[in-house]
């Protein structure tokens, strides 16, 4: 394997990585918070398991950065492209905005979930109007963060034929 072809891999499992690892400490951010508010109010988890799950997106946008690159490199198909050093290097760069979007953002939507969940335990009308809508708010960030990675990977990256 070639020293750009591992470059490359690098970037797409640290696009999986990164943003994998934001999404389960969000995760784990809003679940605490969920559990303590179902301790009390167990009626409460449908209006919880949306603040929950949310910072899982960005694990999922790492993924499909990822995969996009292993298209890219014809790598489930026979024709695969070696990658020269440059274009390696080209690639693990390109999958650097949606690795750290992901991996901060996910972190602090479950912050911003846990509030909302704590929020819905004394006022649960305000549930979505609060709790979701601010989570999505920072969503934004880690879509902009696979937008910039999937732009610059088919855009800003000149391929080589197989």
């Amino acid at each position: 394997m070639s020293y750009g072809m591992m470059l490359a891999l690098a970037g797409a499992g640290m696009a999986v990585l990164l943003s994998g690892i934001g999404s389960a400490l969000g995760i784990l951010i809003s679940s605490r918070a969920a559990t303590g508010v179902l301790s009390e109010r167990p009626e409460r988890y449908g209006q919880l398991l949306i603040m929950v799950v949310l910072p899982g997106t960005q694990g999922f946008y790492g993924f499909l950065a990822a995969l996009l690159v292993m298209i890219k490199l014809n790598f489930f198909s026979g024709a695969r492209i070696d990658p020269s050093f440059s274009l390696g290097f080209q690639i693990l760069l390109a999958c650097l905005p949606v690795a750290f979007a992901g991996l901060i953002t996910a972190i602090y939507q479950g912050k911003v979930a846990a509030a909302g969940i704590m929020m819905t335990a004394k006022k649960p009308e305000m549930a979505f109007k609060a709790g979701v809508v601010y989570a999505v708010m920072v969503e934004i960030y880690a879509i902009l963060g696979l937008l910039a990675t999937m732009l610059i990977v088919t855009k800003g990256i000149t391929w080589p034929t197989a």
